[in-house]
């Protein structure tokens, strides 16, 4: 089974910076994609980064120059660098990961549990 577990969230005053990590776990030999999400309440969830396996990155165009995706694929792990934060940031930040090939077949994709991220002072 395949699990991705997020990291990293919490509270921090406008203008600063916060770092997610999500691991994946359980057997994973290769993942196509990885990135984030976030949703706020009353919103839908929106793409933040998407970092596919040959290191291409797409981010939303809400967080453009302020936010930074890295992956470390032999750890199987992608990390959200989150930097200049707005109130409008604060939303529940989920991991996601697209083609997954583990020992036992492939998954289409799965999702951490999510993180919460607040910006307010």
């Amino acid at each position: 089974q395949v699990r991705l577990v997020e990291s990293g969230g919490g509270l921090v005053q406008p203008g600063g910076s916060l770092r997610l990590s999500c691991a994946a776990s359980g057997s994973i030999i290769g993942i196509n994609v990885m990135g984030w999400y976030r949703q706020a309440p009353g919103n839908e969830r929106e793409r933040v980064a998407r970092i596919t396996s040959d290191g291409s990155i797409n981010y939303g165009d809400s967080v453009k120059g302020r936010f930074t995706a890295s992956r470390d694929a032999d750890k199987n792990t992608v990390y959200l660098q989150m930097n200049s934060l707005k109130p409008e940031d604060s939303a529940v930040y989920y991991c996601n990961a697209e083609g997954i090939l583990h020992s036992t077949g492939w998954l289409d994709d799965s999702w951490g549990q999510g993180t919460q991220v607040t910006v307010s002072s």
